[in-house]
Order: structure tokens, then sequence, then C-alpha cells
């Protein structure tokens, strides 16, 4: 679900809150090392994505924030914010030539370059959050 984040309001809040889990409290945030990536650059999204992206030949950024139940990557538009939330049951992480992010019919992929580079431990603590959420709540296999 991607919702338009410019402007706080309890309805989104509350929409995230439901779906993806309330933020890590302060404690767990610094036990954590951090809950965020550092902003990266987008190189590529999914056809129903690319609404929401600069249309101009300009650099589009990207963030990912941790919450028990999955993600929330923010991405910009000129002066809008917009965050694509997403349950830890519906991600998928592939590691290209960067990282992608699938779920819900559409994808993000990230350059490797510096930044990426320096959020390799980020990625790794994701990674380590997703497995722990599988198995906590296995997938139901079909016979």
């Amino acid at each position: 679900m991607i919702l338009d984040t410019t402007y706080s309001n309890k309805k989104n809040k509350k929409l995230i809150n439901d779906m993806v889990g309330k933020p890590f409290s302060l404690i767990s945030s610094i036990k954590m090392n951090g809950i965020g990536s550092k902003r990266m650059i987008i190189e590529n999204v999914s056809p129903n994505l690319k609404k929401i992206l600069n249309t101009v030949s300009d650099v589009n950024y990207g963030s990912i924030e941790l919450r028990p139940g999955g993600i929330l990557i923010a991405m910009n538009r000129g002066l809008q914010n917009f965050t694509w939330v997403v349950p830890y049951y519906q991600f998928y992480l592939y590691k290209t030539n960067g990282i992608s992010i699938h779920a819900q019919g559409r994808f993000v992929h990230f350059r490797n370059n510096r930044t990426h580079q320096e959020n390799a431990p980020f990625f790794k603590k994701l990674t380590r959050l997703k497995t722990e959420y599988d198995l906590r709540f296995p997938h139901v296999d079909s016979i």
C-alpha cells in the first residue's frame, strides 16, 4: 500500500501501525543500532510505482525504516513524500547489482554505490528480522 505522507494525519498513522506495527521504542532502537537506512539512490521501479517518482531526469532517493511487522520505504517526488508500507509476509529481498525489494506486485531497485555499501549492516539486520518473523509465523504449505 502506498500512502501520501507529505502531511501527517491520524488515518495514515493508524493504517501504518495496523499493517506493520508501531515504531520501535527509543531504547529498542538504540539496542538495534538504529532502525533506519541511509538515503539510497533508486535505480529502477516497477511501472506501477513510476507515477510517484520524479519524471524529469532527476535523481530519486529512498530510505527504509524497520517496524516490528514489516518495513516502510520512503520516496520523494519534488516536495511530496510517499511511503510504501510492506508487511514482512509480503516482502522479498533480492541481492542483484544493488538491492531489489519486491512485494505486492511492485519492486524498487536501489543502486549499488557507496551509500549502498554503507547500508550493508542495515540489510543484514533487515534479513535477520525477516527471518525471525518467518520462523515465528511460518507460511502454510499446500499439499
